[in-house]
């Protein structure tokens, strides 16, 4: 029998498009390997065309949704958070209609727009500005803060919770939301005012507070006083890692800024601008520190350059889009199925954050002689909850402190004291602040 000659032994032939297995002359079989197959497959496996489509489908949706819905409060001459928060809810996977497919990429979508308004806020402000207002801050805030905790704790007994729940209610609704407070005075052109000023300080704090909050609501579940060293080791931690940082970030970002300045372009200002408050916020929450603080430090040591208000001009437009981004999300989160099941909750939660919130805060501003109307203005400012709520609660929750229908009545509290703030503001007088009293000088 002929023997196959060279060419025809390396010629190998498909007996099957079918089949898995090719031939050479000999009839020896080879398995028929597609070297693309693996990274196809890992691809199609973990991030599929479909979803893909979904993901984009969703912005899309979003952004309409977020857009019709604002054009309408506009139109009505209503504040534009109003609208974003209920594009959310329209799209919830809670109401019926549309909804996006993960929310999940959203809250961390929206996390962007935190860091990018509070980044604008501290390139507003100066150190001298918060230094105006260091009294009530350090003293003001933490007493405010223990009599909102007392309040839902005593609100707590009048409905026969045990007393450990009263007080993580207490520490949910004590803390206010920075971002639509940051909003509301930006939209009203108060953010360098006297109230204004206290408000960010007093939020600052607040911050400050929900890490030592986070370690302590387990502790008081676990009735383990270990968690009394945490607070301490973290805390320690934290300006030990923080401290270098922001020093070394005075002395050298400015003369950064200035010498890219004059050799570089626009875009690479911004792209610097961009690194430096990124990289800051990862740090800070690194060490256990909120993502919007280490964005505003960010932003103050941009703040003492020669062109900080012009960097803060080109991150305006993303900031905006981010920012509606995040009140979209936050009408994502709400379940309006559990508003009638859980409405003496949501009816408490809602007095104690809009009545007993607002007596406390106007009472602590006073005392640190500022005029009745800044105490009012500061008092009605803080008179809701957000984002740091949300991570109280679920800290709360997950230590079987509260249960999840306080847990859903959380969160329709933020969106009812959300819209709440956002109407009353619009009918309290603009600016006409007193000046700064002497006594906090």
């Amino acid at each position: 029998m002929r023997q196959p000659g060279r060419a025809e032994a390396f010629r190998y032939e498909v007996a099957d498009p079918c089949s898995s297995a090719i031939f050479d002359a000999r009839e020896n079989a080879y398995p028929q390997v597609d070297a693309r197959l693996p990274l196809r497959s890992a691809f199609e496996e973990h991030f599929s065309v479909a979803e893909h489509s979904l993901i984009f489908r969703d912005i899309a949706m979003v952004f309409t949704a977020a857009l019709v819905c604002g054009l309408v409060a506009w139109r009505l001459r209503q504040p534009l958070i109003l609208g974003y928060v209920l594009a959310g809810l329209i799209l919830s996977p809670f109401t019926p209609g549309l909804r996006v497919h993960d929310v999940h990429t959203f809250e961390t979508m929206a996390e962007i727009g935190v860091i990018l308004l509070m980044f604008s806020v501290g390139i507003e402000f100066s150190i001298p500005d918060l230094l105006r207002v260091k009294w009530v801050a350090l003293a003001g805030a933490p007493l405010g803060i223990l009599l909102s905790i007392a309040l839902g704790a005593a609100a707590g007994m009048l409905m026969g919770w045990p007393l450990l729940q009263g007080i993580a209610v207490g520490s949910i609704v004590c803390v206010a939301s920075t971002m639509v407070m940051m909003r509301l005075l930006m939209d009203r052109g108060e953010l360098l005012s006297e109230s204004g000023r206290v408000m960010i300080t007093l939020t600052l704090v607040e911050d400050l507070a929900v890490i030592i909050l986070t370690v302590l609501l387990p502790g008081l579940a676990a009735s383990d006083g270990a968690n009394y060293s945490q607070v301490a080791c973290k805390i320690t931690k934290a300006l030990l890692l923080l401290v270098p940082v922001v020093l070394a970030g005075w002395k050298l970002v400015p003369r950064l800024l200035a010498r890219i300045e004059k050799t570089c372009n626009d875009e690479i200002s911004l792209l610097l601008a961009l690194t430096i408050c990124l990289a800051v916020a990862a740090i800070t929450e690194a060490i256990g520190l909120s993502l919007a603080l280490g964005a505003f430090l960010a932003g103050l040591l941009l703040g003492s350059s020669d062109f900080a208000h012009k960097l803060a001009k080109q991150t305006l437009p993303i900031r905006d889009a981010f920012v509606a981004l995040f009140f979209v999300t936050v009408g994502m989160l709400i379940d309006p199925r559990t508003w009638l099941a859980s409405w003496r909750i949501l009816a408490l939660l809602v007095g104690i954050i809009v009545i007993g919130k607002f007596v406390i805060w106007t009472g602590v501003v006073r005392v640190f002689a500022y005029s009745w109307k800044t105490a009012i203005k500061v008092g009605m400012g803080l008179t809701q909850i957000g984002e740091f709520s949300f991570v109280l609660a679920q800290v709360a929750q997950h230590s079987r402190l509260i249960s999840p229908e306080i847990y859903n009545a959380t969160l329709a509290a933020s969106l009812v004291t959300i819209l709440a703030n956002a109407t009353i503001f619009k009918f309290v007088p603009r600016h006409g602040d007193a000046e700064m009293p002497a006594a906090i000088l």
